[in-house]
């Protein structure tokens, strides 16, 4: 690489903002993030386990995927798309050139925001044309005219807004308030019998309940969300050259409820198919791995 970082004399670009959802949508949108990249050579990334949903729509470049979650999914390109909660990683490959808007959706906002129930899409990426419809080409349009991020941000969160406050058509009623409350509990790490029992239902009931509206089991998805806000500590470890002494991985996995490092390695290769210090020394300075807890998968 000429020119002391730039490809071919090109100096490479590299763009991120993020942006917390308005008011009226931090119930269910967690929030979005803008991102560019020109002339940074090719990539290859995984896309982690998240206890959000992916809502991504491209600019001026689509989104490759090597590899989906379900395994039995062939790879593909998009230029939006929507993904499930998983417990293996995608792979997202590009060739150096990448731009658009990714949004951590709340799965429970699926029926209003797609018209069908998250669980339906677990494991899964579809293009989000695909259950939003036609106006997601629309959106994308607004984006690429759009002069600044700011602008962005504004015409998907006014999307967003108008969906889930008009339910698409025909859909089913918003999931129950125990499945919210469900979901709220077990995201903080709250153990699934005693969940069971604050929302009145048994563990056999809510189990089912829970895959059908958000697509893992209960036990999954309290699993998933300790690995994603672990993984996102360990994304706060000074980078090489710095002063400050980063904690070790030992003290991390204890913070976050694992009994040990070793615990930690195995959901690192149950949800990454990789460990810990492999993943940091791998991914670590991707652009959108940089975004702070709350957010759906990284795609970059």
């Amino acid at each position: 690489m000429p020119d002391g970082g730039t490809i071919d004399g090109v100096e490479p670009v590299r763009e991120y903002v993020r942006r917390r959802a308005a008011p009226a949508l931090r119930p269910w949108v967690a929030g979005c993030s803008g991102y560019r990249e020109a002339g940074v050579g090719p990539v290859r990334h995984l896309g982690l386990p998240s206890p959000w949903m992916t809502l991504i729509l491209t600019l001026d470049d689509p989104l490759v995927v090597e590899r989906h979650p379900d395994p039995a999914q062939p790879g593909g390109r998009f230029d939006a798309l929507v993904g499930g909660l998983h417990r293996t990683p995608a792979v997202i490959v590009h060739d150096g050139r990448q731009s658009g808007i990714q949004v951590a959706l709340h799965p429970l906002a699926a029926r209003a925001v797609l018209g069908l129930p998250a669980g339906e899409l677990a494991a899964l990426d579809v293009g989000l044309d695909e259950v939003a419809g036609a106006d997601v080409e629309r959106v994308r349009a607004d984006l690429l005219a759009a002069p600044d991020w700011a602008a962005r941000f504004d015409r998907v969160e006014a999307w967003l807004a108008a969906r889930l406050a008009v339910p698409t058509p025909g859909t089913a009623p918003r999931s129950a308030p125990e499945v919210v409350r469900a979901w709220e509990l077990l995201r903080r790490g709250a153990r699934v019998e005693a969940v069971a029992r604050e929302v009145g239902w048994s563990a056999r009931h809510l189990s089912g309940r829970f895959r059908t509206e958000v697509g893992l089991s209960p036990s999954a998805l309290a699993r998933v969300s300790r690995f994603d806000r672990t993984r996102r500590a360990l994304q706060a470890f000074p980078a090489a050259g710095e002063t400050t002494r980063p904690r070790s991985l030992a003290d991390v996995a204890a913070e976050h409820g694992y009994a040990d490092h070793a615990h930690l390695d195995r959901d690192f290769r149950e949800f990454a198919q990789t460990t810990p210090r492999r993943w940091l020394a791998q991914e670590f300075r991707s652009v959108q791995d940089a975004e702070p807890s709350g957010a759906g998968r990284s795609w970059t």
